[in-house]
């Protein structure tokens, strides 16, 4: 298009030339060895145009003859070159589909119509060709010679590593993604590699050091990559909170400015300012975080800030969290638990069943089994409660790749991979979580509660049984016409006639020096074991 253009202008240019003289004619005169040529000057002009172009057309002509043997040269190496090409891009296609044998014949093709060291390609595909017919270490020599060279060098660090990757040497494949890290720290996959590896080993100012290159390189995007250093700085705060809490301090306040959601940088910056005795700032740092997403762990390093608090002061602090999140069900369950260690049963069994309407899930129902077990000692309205705990939605948790974990960790341990852990609720009961929800109820719970049975007088109930011995009968007892004690008696004794053999415990020792004490009038010591 430029070409024609160009062309265009000329051709009016010499046309405005041309115009140009033939509105001023006149004439030219040259003496040449004493003779006069004269025209005009129109015909002069079109003279010198033609001889122009006369001479361009034969410098053309010779040029092309004297070039003819290169020219030929070329069109024969272009189209050599093309089949080379040609025979390279059906064989990457080959092998991209998982055809080994196409693949391995378009490699050879290609071998043959290029330089090898001219078209790195050529490796790749040999490469790529090893893998799908299993020949791994030919594919790996490959891999080493690409790295050589400084094109291919990334892409040979690469294969090696997806070959370490896949035998298990974890060392070898850190190796290769720190090296192609550090050549070219813009690569994702060694940036990630290299950054999940060096946080595995603890070194969490190299993988701060390498994300800083990464968002510098903007690989990542800015609120991805702070939120990465959040994580790496919760992480190196929780090594230092026992040695070094005001370093933890400093750390985990920088992660909350990075990340003001993240519940495991507060939980460790508040921790760290309680062993520096900074009790209202870290009590403001848990607050802030309750008001923006009460957790569990907030709740529980709250309220337990100082281990020589009593049960009450513990309850002020639980309802403390509650003001500031009222009608939450974390907050429900954190006053009900306070308040069952102060005994306050009550209050207890209030603030679990409310939970309970809001969200009712294991925890809820465990609670009202613990406020029921402690208040009546009724084991039958106590495996109630347990059964609704077994029926109920399980409770969230840290859960990363399938692994559930009491506490929040930097890295997942099954994979390894950097800020994967999660609170929600374990994989396996999200699906039916809905359903279940709907089969629960804490109306129906209470509606079906067994009612609770009178309470047995023989004394406070301890963690092991207690034998004791006691009086068979009194002497009033034993002069009784009947032997059968009441119906309303506690320890009603079995029918005579009954065909089930009377077990060992409450009963009498198999032991032939005893005597049956019903054969003999005198009153007698029989053994109870509870």
């Amino acid at each position: 298009m430029v070409r024609l253009v160009i062309f265009a202008l000329v051709v009016l240019a010499l046309g405005y030339g041309f115009s140009w003289l033939a509105d001023r004619p006149g004439d030219l005169s040259l003496v040449w060895e004493g003779q006069l040529y004269q025209t005009r000057l129109v015909v002069a002009a079109s003279a010198l145009i033609a001889l122009i172009a006369a001479v361009m057309v034969v410098w053309w002509l010779l040029r092309t003859l004297w070039m003819s043997p290169y020219s030929v040269t070329r069109y024969f190496r272009a189209r050599k070159r093309d089949r080379g090409y040609q025979a390279l891009s059906t064989g990457l296609i080959a092998a991209g589909a998982g055809n080994a044998l196409m693949a391995r014949k378009m490699a050879a093709r290609s071998r043959g119509l290029l330089r090898a060291d001219q078209e790195p390609l050529i490796a790749l595909l040999e490469a790529q060709a090893a893998l799908i017919e299993g020949r791994h270490d030919e594919a790996r020599a490959k891999f080493e010679a690409m790295t050589n060279d400084p094109e291919t060098r990334e892409l040979g660090l690469r294969g090696l590593y997806l070959e370490a990757k896949r035998l298990g040497a974890n060392e070898a494949a850190r190796q290769y993604a720190e090296k192609a890290a550090d050549n070219a720290p813009y690569l994702p996959w060694a940036a990630q590699a290299t950054l999940e590896y060096r946080s595995q080993a603890g070194r969490w100012d190299d993988a701060m050091r390498l994300l800083e290159q990464q968002r510098a390189g903007r690989v990542i995007e800015k609120a991805e990559a702070d939120r990465l250093r959040a994580v790496l700085l919760t992480a190196r705060a929780t090594e230092k909170l026992e040695n070094d809490p005001a370093g933890a301090r400093d750390d985990a306040t920088h992660a909350l400015k990075l990340a003001a959601d993240f519940e495991p940088a507060a939980i460790v910056a508040a921790k760290a300012l309680f062993r520096e005795d900074k009790l209202r700032k870290a009590a403001s740092i848990l607050e802030q975080a309750w008001k923006s997403a009460p957790h569990p762990d907030i709740g529980r390093t709250y309220v337990r800030a100082r281990s020589g608090d009593s049960a009450a002061d513990r309850l002020k602090r639980a309802e403390r969290l509650e003001g500031i999140r009222p009608n939450n069900v974390e907050s429900l369950l954190l006053v009900a638990q306070a308040a069952l260690d102060t005994q306050d049963f009550a209050k207890a069994r209030t603030k679990a069943e409310a939970a309970a309407r809001i969200e009712p899930r294991e925890a809820t129902f465990l609670l009202l089994a613990d406020i029921e077990e402690a208040e009546t000692g009724d084991q039958g309205r106590v495996r109630h409660w347990l059964a609704q705990a077994l029926k109920a939605p399980r409770d969230p948790a840290w859960v990363a790749d399938g692994y559930v974990s009491d506490k929040w960790l930097p890295l997942s341990p099954v994979t390894g991979r950097l800020d994967a852990f999660v609170w929600k609720a374990p994989f396996d009961h999200v699906d039916n979580a809905a359903d279940e929800s709907k089969t629960i109820s804490i109306d129906s719970a209470l509606k079906t509660l067994p009612p609770v049975r009178e309470a047995r007088s023989e004394g406070p109930a301890s963690d092991h049984r207690i034998i004791e011995l006691e009086r068979a009968a009194t002497t009033a007892e034993a002069a009784r016409p009947s032997p059968k004690p009441p119906a309303s008696s506690k320890h009603a004794a079995e029918p005579a006639t009954s065909p089930e053999p009377r077990p060992f415990f409450g009963g009498l020792p198999d032991d032939p020096g005893v005597r049956n004490p019903a054969a003999e009038p005198e009153p007698k010591t029989r053994l109870r074991l509870f």
